[in-house]
């Protein structure tokens, strides 16, 4: 009998460069955050606003999902159609412990 591997929930860190330091980065989190969280089922994710020169700030969004759903790519497109973003990459993806 084969042992059952458990999958974990991943912590996944997505950047989104804005189009220029006019946007409004709280209404684009707000959509951002709306397309997470129905993609994960989960309401949790968290921001971080990375300076990056000349008053453009990016906006990072941390959020967890299980690693079962496999790639994010559908997700990564799906907010690169917010108006106002200009690119969304993925910068980061850890194992949740615990």
């Amino acid at each position: 009998m084969r042992a059952q591997t458990k999958m974990a929930n991943i912590i996944v860190t997505m950047k989104l460069m804005p189009d220029s330091p006019k946007e409004d980065l709280a209404r684009i989190e707000k959509e951002a955050r709306r397309l997470i969280s129905s993609w994960t089922g989960r309401d949790d994710a968290q921001k971080e606003i990375e300076p990056v020169a000349y008053g453009l700030n990016a906006l990072k969004i941390l959020f967890v999902m299980d690693e079962q759903k496999g790639s994010t790519e559908n997700l990564e497109n799906e907010v690169a159609k917010i108006s106002g973003v200009s690119s969304v990459d993925i910068t980061d993806v850890r194992r949740a412990i615990g």
